[in-house]
């Protein structure tokens, strides 16, 4: 894309300047990969046709607060919605994204019915219990809910259980409910109002998955920022319970993962017992775009092998709420016991499925033409191309156009096609059409640049070979400073 003012992402610049630059930064050399992050472009990874089928690419998800389950050959996942709660189900991390959502839950009360976050949903005895955060419209009244499913299936359907209060807090702003299971009973974490932070994090007892029974102790967490402690979520190993938590505001490119962790013995209502663990364990890689990573929870694979991390992140180091989409990679443990998440991955990089995984048959085409499968892209009409999207970029390349009338097509094999490129301040309107069928306008701007996002899903298709056309319309929306289209990455799912 034409370096649209991306160290000053809100100005605008002049067509004929942005192409100018475009076609400048189109020169220079692309930046050198780093370990895990997408390859340079003159180095498509060995092998990687017949490795497609065992792999796949973040993002999941176009939402925040992710949390996910594998059970009984599927993985579930929910992530914040806003006005409810939506599900997607597969039986692949790799057809996840493309999964159709489940809406699992709304609400007509109007003290519950808004600004529904963070659900979770854990397994006890044959039903499914459901922790979210709601409010009435106003923040500062956000509190903790719990529904029942009516039979053993995460997907629902549910019914409103209980309103979750300590009662030291039962009028206090409250959001980011975790369930901590330990020597057979259960406590309420959550972060919220406490003597540390107004985002605090807080345990409470509970004597059912859906009563609390007793007051809320405050736990003093260390973290990057002072001002937020938030999702807290458990790991069991090694004779310990780790608890995990995101500091920073999430809208902060700082926003990342710190830990405690105490005895299986102990007991967690004795903040004493709780011994932090000093430095981030999950935090910003600039050298890969992956700015703000946390609000995570953890998952295993189907075979119950290997730990996986699930977390949003952003690729623009801008403080915004937007640009949250949910990620996933495995996890390791150190000698010593304690859990190692490594570095964020770049968006895009390519990771094997999880141990016990069916598989996916996904596979990508990059811009310049190069494909993992059975596809490729040609172009019509005049097209820059470059490596100055840098890590906002699948191969850190893309090819860029405002000239109405030009044109980018994909052939492919499979079953439904998604686009991902930059959205950014300069850009226009796309018309995008499946196999020579009616076009639909899709709009590439967003007020601050962002990389590899989702702009366009297929319907689901006849098995076969397909064809999805780009065409570049020359117009824009009324708050962006040109009309300019991006072709990065297509993600190509296959049943």
């Amino acid at each position: 894309m034409p370096p649209s003012p991306s160290h000053h992402p809100r100005a605008h610049a002049g067509l004929l300047l942005a192409a100018l630059l475009g076609l400048l930064v189109g020169l220079l050399p692309g930046l050198t990969a780093q370990a895990g992050a997408a390859p340079p472009a003159s180095e498509p990874p060995a092998g990687a046709a017949a490795a497609a089928a065992g792999t796949f690419r973040n993002p999941l998800n176009s939402g925040p607060d992710p949390f996910m389950t594998n059970w009984k050959g599927n993985y579930y996942l929910t992530t914040t919605q806003g006005g409810s709660i939506k599900m997607w189900r597969s039986p692949s991390l790799g057809t996840l994204a493309a999964a159709d959502p489940v809406t699992v839950w709304t609400d007509t009360d109007p003290s519950r019915n808004r600004n529904i976050w963070a659900p979770e949903f854990y397994r006890f005895g044959d039903r499914w219990y459901l922790y979210y955060t709601a409010d009435d419209g106003v923040d500062e009244h956000h509190r903790l809910y719990v529904l029942e499913s009516e039979r053993d299936d995460p997907a629902g359907p549910y019914h409103f259980k209980a309103k979750l209060a300590p009662p030291n807090h039962a009028n206090d702003f409250a959001i980011d409910a975790g369930i901590l299971q330990l020597g057979g009973r259960l406590y309420l974490a959550y972060s919220g109002l406490n003597q540390y932070q107004h985002n605090g994090l807080n345990i409470a007892p509970m004597s059912n998955p859906y009563t609390v029974s007793g007051d809320a102790v405050a736990i003093n967490a260390a973290g990057g920022c002072p001002e937020v402690r938030e999702g807290p979520e458990f790991l069991y190993r090694g004779g310990r319970v780790w608890m995990t938590y995101s500091a920073c505001d999430t809208g902060k490119p700082d926003y990342q993962v710190w830990m405690m962790s105490m005895p299986l013995t102990a007991d967690p209502l004795v903040p004493g017992n709780w011994q932090q663990h000093q430095g981030a364990v999950f935090s910003r890689a600039d050298d890969r775009g992956v700015f703000g990573p946390g609000h995570h929870a953890f998952f295993q694979s189907p075979d119950g092998t290997e730990d996986w991390i699930v977390y949003h992140a952003k690729t623009t180091s801008v403080n915004t709420y937007g640009n949250r989409t949910t990620r996933a990679q495995k996890f390791t443990w150190r000698a010593d016991g304690t859990p190692d998440f490594g570095r964020p991955l770049a968006m895009g990089a390519t990771q094997d499925l999880p141990s016990g995984d069916p598989g996916s048959g996904n596979y990508w085409i990059n811009d310049d033409g190069r494909s993992s499968g059975a596809g490729g892209v040609t172009y019509s009409g005049a097209w820059n191309s470059g490596s100055g999207c840098a890590t906002q970029c699948f191969w850190g390349d893309d090819h860029w156009s405002d000239r109405a009338g030009a044109t980018a097509t994909f052939s492919f094999t499979g079953t439904r096609i998604s686009l991902l490129s930059v959205k950014d301040t300069g850009n226009g309107y796309a018309a995008v059409s499946i196999d020579g069928g009616p076009e639909q306008r899709v709009d590439f701007h967003n007020a601050i640049r962002v990389g590899e996002a989702v702009q366009y899903t297929s319907p689901r298709l006849a098995n076969g070979a397909h064809t999805l056309r780009v065409r570049v319309t020359g117009e824009h929306n009324a708050q962006s400073g040109a009309s300019f289209v991006s072709i990065d990455r297509a993600e190509v799912y296959t049943n």
